[in-house]
């Protein structure tokens, strides 16, 4: 059975190559765009496995912001059903996937700050 693509947001360390190759075994195809109405925050990592992969103990984290000016760049990259459950068990309790538009006008996956906006 063939897997369905999905397309995922990547504004932080998904966007590196060890991290792609870790998490994935590959490295992912991508074009740029923009989120709009977000802005970025720093999080601190605390879980080892993370920080392993990334070897970085901050970690950028999307939020909600109410300036409609607002916007961060990023990756649109194509993965599968399995490589979406991948990128699950990376991101860190504090983020949660949500289906967003882009100024591209596609839809894509991107992981945000659960509760919190600017």
């Amino acid at each position: 059975m063939k897997e369905r693509i999905h397309l995922l947001f990547s504004y932080g360390t998904l966007q590196l190559e060890k991290v792609q190759i870790e998490n994935y075994g590959r490295i992912l195809k991508g074009v740029r765009d923009r989120l709009i109405g977000y802005k970025i925050k720093n999080l601190q990592i605390t879980d080892s496995t993370v920080l392993a992969k990334s070897q970085l103990e901050y970690h950028p984290i999307a939020i909600k912001s109410t300036n409609k000016g607002d916007f961060i760049e990023g990756m649109l990259f194509e993965i599968t059903n399995t490589e979406l459950a991948e990128t699950d068990k990376y991101e860190v309790s504090e983020y949660h996937r949500i289906l967003e538009s882009f100024e591209s006008g596609k839809k894509a996956w991107v992981y945000i700050a659960k509760n919190l906006t600017i």
